[in-house]
């Protein structure tokens, strides 16, 4: 029999949804039927459906990395709840008849048997040539050239209402004003731009919750910091990009490269784009600390951000996946994590400081307490010295504004001399330095449930997992705290 965890399960389920309802088909007895192949790679079902129905199931594991869910459901999700629930009848301890696969898996197993070889005998071709053959296209060449002039005209467009805005102020952006420029933030649609489109759409967002917030003093001064801080946003973008155009038209590289101003734009990075450019590490072991969901209404997305460690090199990185509000039936949700993840191919995207990461195949492994020491042993000692790799990630305009820090502490309280409130919490390492913590704006909030924790032990020569940032109120770093890690486990603040 496979040996699956509800770990592993949950994390092929499409959203969070599917999985609590295949656990009630499998409370209520839905399989009349359960079979499986001799050599333990295919596994089938029937399951009762709405009626009289009977849905046939079946997961194929002859690549155990990569299960397949069928079903004759008419769901679109993938895979269904009924697929879900035929796994999670694998965690139960009972026999399974056996039967033949089926000749219609076996075809299906071929094929694709097919694809992958014509995929690795593709891919064995020399690089060079391939390159220079695709480089030597003449419609391929000018049709990216065609795209790069076309970005450079609507960045020209995009400057100048930088421009009028920076002499008019901000406060002029209501009302009919905010109706020209939610046109304005269409059409760069046209010029390829959906990076710039997206930040004056929050630009946009932003002055109008200004307008809504009345005369409220720190709401008012918060939402005014914000506003502009989008704006010096876009107003870099801008210049560096036409700068970065510009030299690429100049010199004739009209290809993508290994730069964050692609994605910044609106460019969408491949795989295989990523390992092309060297943007990779093979057989990596990482492990989730922190996960948070949020709603970005400037891109109209779901957002689903995991915070990973390299339990190797003690890199800190992000995966963000992103799911329309229009299709959130058919897209599939990202969910916590707590197994070790191995991960045969992991890709980076371009950029310094906490990168973000992607892969298309995982196995899953318990964390033991030397997971966890290898995790505590990548702490820094010192907030000084991690405020300071902060600072030269923050003051990059382009960044998110987070940098996410792995610190040893002696002691989280409220007994810091220069934390005037006593309400306030605040960290201090070893060596007596203190810093704030404090809550990120637009984050879901960490640090009240810091006080919540059942051991007060946690808060004492423990490892807290958190994000730096700057605050405009306080004018100051503060620490956003996303984990306490223990010897023993992650204990999260953030669901």
């Amino acid at each position: 029999m496979k040996h699956l965890t509800e770990q592993q399960i949950a994390a092929m389920a499409p959203n969070a949804s599917a999985v609590a309802n295949a656990k009630k088909i499998v409370k209520s007895g839905g399989f009349t039927h359960l079979a499986r192949s001799a050599d333990d790679t295919f596994y089938m079902g029937d399951c009762k459906g709405s009626g009289s129905s009977v849905y046939s199931v079946s997961v194929d594991f002859i690549d155990e990395a990569a299960p397949v869910c069928r079903c004759s459901c008419p769901s679109r999700q993938f895979p269904c709840k009924h697929g879900l629930a035929l796994m999670l009848r694998l965690l139960e301890d009972e026999p399974w008849e056996t039967c033949e696969i089926p000749q219609t898996i076996l075809d299906k197993r071929a094929r694709k048997e097919a694809r992958e070889e014509k995929k690795e005998e593709k891919g064995r071709t020399d690089g060079e040539t391939k390159k220079s053959t695709k480089a030597s296209k003449p419609a391929s060449l000018a049709a990216r050239t065609k795209k790069l002039k076309k970005q450079l005209d609507g960045l020209a467009m995009a400057e100048s209402m930088v421009n009028e805005l920076l002499d008019a102020g901000l406060a002029t952006l209501k009302g009919s004003s905010l109706k020209t420029y939610q046109d304005l933030a269409k059409q760069l649609g046209d010029y390829y731009l959906p990076g710039p489109e997206r930040l004056i759409r929050t630009l946009i967002l932003q002055m109008q919750d200004l307008e809504k917030a009345g005369v409220e003093n720190g709401i008012r001064e918060r939402g005014i910091a914000e506003s502009a801080g989008t704006l010096v946003r876009l107003r870099a973008l801008i210049r560096k990009s036409r700068a970065w155009l510009t030299e690429k038209l100049e010199q004739g590289n009209v290809e993508d490269e290994n730069s964050v101003l692609y994605e910044e734009l609106g460019g969408i990075w491949t795989l295989d784009r990523l390992n092309e450019l060297g943007l990779k590490k093979e057989n990596a072991r990482l492990l989730q600390l922190s996960f948070q969901e949020s709603c970005d209404m400037a891109r109209k997305e779901l957002v689903d951000q995991g915070w990973w460690i390299d339990l190797d090199s003690g890199e800190l990185s992000v995966t963000c996946h992103y799911r329309p509000l229009k299709a959130l039936k058919y897209v599939k949700e990202e969910d916590s994590v707590s197994d070790m993840v191995r991960v045969p191919c992991l890709s980076y995207y371009p950029g310094t400081g906490n990168r973000r990461i992607r892969w298309d195949r995982q196995e899953f492994e318990p964390v033991t307490s030397a997971v966890m020491s290898e995790v505590r042993a990548h702490a820094c000692a010192s907030v000084k010295e991690a405020v300071k790799t902060a600072k030269n990630e923050l003051k990059n305009t382009l960044s998110s504004g987070r940098y996410g820090c792995l610190l040893s502490y002696a002691l989280i309280g409220h007994s810091a001399e220069e934390l005037t409130d006593e309400t306030t919490l605040g960290l201090m390492d070893h060596d007596n330095t203190t810093i704030r913590l404090a809550d990120r704006p637009g984050d879901q909030p960490g640090v009240f449930r810091l006080t919540q924790l059942p051991d007060p032990g946690f808060l004492e020569n423990q490892v807290l997992f958190g994000v730096l940032w700057y605050s405009t109120e306080l004018h100051a770093i503060c620490l956003h705290p996303h984990a306490v890690i223990t010897d023993q486990a992650v204990v999260r603040l953030l669901y």
